[in-house]
């Protein structure tokens, strides 16, 4: 405890020097800072924080005190912010807010638990979970009527269309639109497709003309316009709304069982070929092509159209969201699990963007082995310096095995639990020192916004050296402060340092880096004696994207 406590201090003496010492021209020597004027600037830092970001602050509060504990000025700081945040939560719930007051309970839940159960939030607790039981695929597909043939399927289809108006090329004008599918998931009018198609429409960097219609399938003539209510650029999901009645709305299904073989379907309009019905197999569950989860591979024709449709069974239950495909490579196709829709529908129905949590580390799915038995979790192969994980004391090597109330055996499943868990919230994560623990630690978490490149962050906040783990899967140690060469110590199994063949030991200069694709690919130049190669010298480039599912 007492190191912890100086750590902390130390913190934030750094970030609060200059209030504390003398600046007049030399003519009084500097004052040293006490841990009570520390303790003095953080409580007014917080104060100051609670005004526009509540949850953080309250995380602060809750951390502070468990460094200074004891401390009344303490005390009364996280009471403040747990008050302020109760009241926040009823104003959201009048509004009739209930995602983001759903949010605001998560975090009285982790951090002040009693007062979750004492009822003071009972109306409000009741509001939010009728808001999602409502929202939920299972009563989103109530009363839904059966198909009877695959014609019925194709009738839940739209086609998107997107008018940007004219798009002038050499001096000739061009009819500028984008096409693409969707479906229905409620009898509302509220259909799925993918945010790349409607992108034009809700971004904030777009300037020109952009205008959202559908075509029912039953009537390929007619344009209805159609809004967008929420969207996620990361899983590429829309959520749209229209005002007609669906002649047939699908239900969501589930991909866990899905597997290499099975027998599915896609509908669409390719290239804008209206009620196309193709059929493939599933090739992969679990590809990862640089993006924050795994997708299905699929080899059902897809084309540029069939974006945002569904992909369903043989029972014509949605599987997955069709979002991508390799035009040069024909047959190379993906999908977006429909777990994450289902996970995401109460956010998407709120409106507006979707903002995905991280707290600033780099793992993968390890076994551990305490008492002999063997167990499951995520280790911690890095950890970002300054990142809340950093903050609130997790290190190289902890072993998250739960969050919340939810085990944690893989990657896969801690960033399902994350992303339905939200940002700007405080969670309850439990972990293990290392594979030989027998005791589960816990700490409370603060889940910031997750950047558009985890990797590109870390590149931003620590040395070259320590950004080649996370990000091309090797750790480098330099054998001098003042050299440039050093040596390998260690390579992540399955990364691109291994399928490169690098290996622990390997000597190592970093020759040059630089960001591409606007900072979302990392390329390096390196100089090596690569053991698998006969220690002969070699230059080698390599490149890693700066996103993928080992970022949490």
């Amino acid at each position: 405890m007492i190191k912890k406590k100086f750590v902390f201090a130390f913190i934030l003496f750094l970030m609060l020097f200059y209030g504390c010492v003398s600046s007049k021209k030399g003519e009084q020597p500097l004052s040293v800072c006490t841990d009570e004027d520390i303790l003095d600037s953080e409580i007014e830092h917080i104060y100051r924080m609670e005004k526009d970001s509540p949850v953080k602050a309250l995380w602060y509060a809750t951390m502070t005190d468990q460094n200074f504990q004891d401390n009344e000025k303490v005390k009364n700081l996280t009471d403040y912010c747990l008050d302020s945040i109760v009241e926040k939560t009823k104003k959201l719930v009048s509004e009739n807010k209930f995602y983001q007051a759903g949010l605001n309970l998560q975090s009285l839940g982790a951090t002040a638990p009693e007062m979750i159960k004492s009822g003071i939030l009972a109306e409000e607790i009741n509001a939010v979970k009728s808001f999602y039981s409502s929202k939920n695929a299972e009563t989103l597909s109530k009363n839904n009527p059966k198909a009877k043939k695959a014609l019925d399927w194709i009738d839940g289809t739209v086609t998107i269309w997107v008018d940007k108006g004219v798009r002038v090329e050499k001096g000739i004008g061009y009819a500028d639109r984008v096409i693409g599918s969707g479906f229905f998931i409620d009898k509302n009018g509220y259909i799925i497709t993918n945010h790349h198609v409607i992108e034009s429409e809700v971004s904030s960097e777009y300037e020109g003309y952009s205008r959202l219609y559908i075509k029912l399938a039953e009537d390929s003539e007619t344009r209805i316009p159609a809004k967008v209510i929420g969207w996620d650029p990361v899983l590429d999901l829309a959520l749209l709304k229209t005002e007609v009645t669906p002649p047939y709305v699908f239900d969501l299904g589930s991909s866990e069982n899905l597997e290499p073989g099975d027998q599915i379907y896609a509908i669409g309009s390719p290239v804008g070929l209206e009620k196309t019905l193709t059929s493939g197999i599933v090739s992969s569950t679990d590809r990862s092509i640089g993006m924050s989860i795994n997708v299905i591979q699929i080899d059902a024709a897809v084309n540029s159209g069939n974006s945002g449709g569904p992909l369903i069974d043989k029972n014509g239950t949605v599987q997955a969201v069709v979002f991508a495909g390799l035009i040069q490579y024909e047959g190379l196709n993906f999908a977006i699990p429909i777990e994450y829709l289902k996970n995401e529908l109460p956010a998407l129905y709120a409106g507006g963007e979707i903002k995905h949590p991280w707290f600033g580390v780099y793992g993968h799915t390890e076994k551990y082995y305490p008492s002999d038995k063997k167990g499951m979790g995520v280790i911690i192969n890095y950890v970002m310096p300054g990142s809340f994980a950093s903050l609130a004391g997790l290190k190289t090597g902890n072993i998250i095995t739960k969050v919340e109330d939810s085990r944690v055996t893989n990657a896969t499943e801690l960033t399902d639990v994350l992303m339905s868990l939200g940002t700007d919230v405080i969670c309850r994560l439990s972990y293990l020192e290392n594979k030989e623990s027998e005791e589960e630690k816990n700490i409370l978490l603060y889940l910031e916004q997750r950047p558009d490149n985890p990797g590109y962050r870390i590149y931003c906040n620590d040395s070259i050296d320590r950004v080649f783990l996370p990000v091309f899967g090797m750790d480098i140690s330099r054998t001098s402060s003042y050299s440039k060469k050093g040596i390998i110590t260690s390579v992540l199994k399955g990364s691109i340092a291994d399928e490169s063949g690098f290996s622990e030991n390997d000597p190592i200069q970093i020759i040059r880096t630089r960001l591409l694709e606007k900072n979302s690919v990392l390329y390096a130049e390196v100089y090596t004696k690569k053991r698998k190669n006969g220690y002969l010298d070699v230059n080698i480039v390599i490149a890693a994207p700066l996103d993928s599912p080992g970022y949490f």
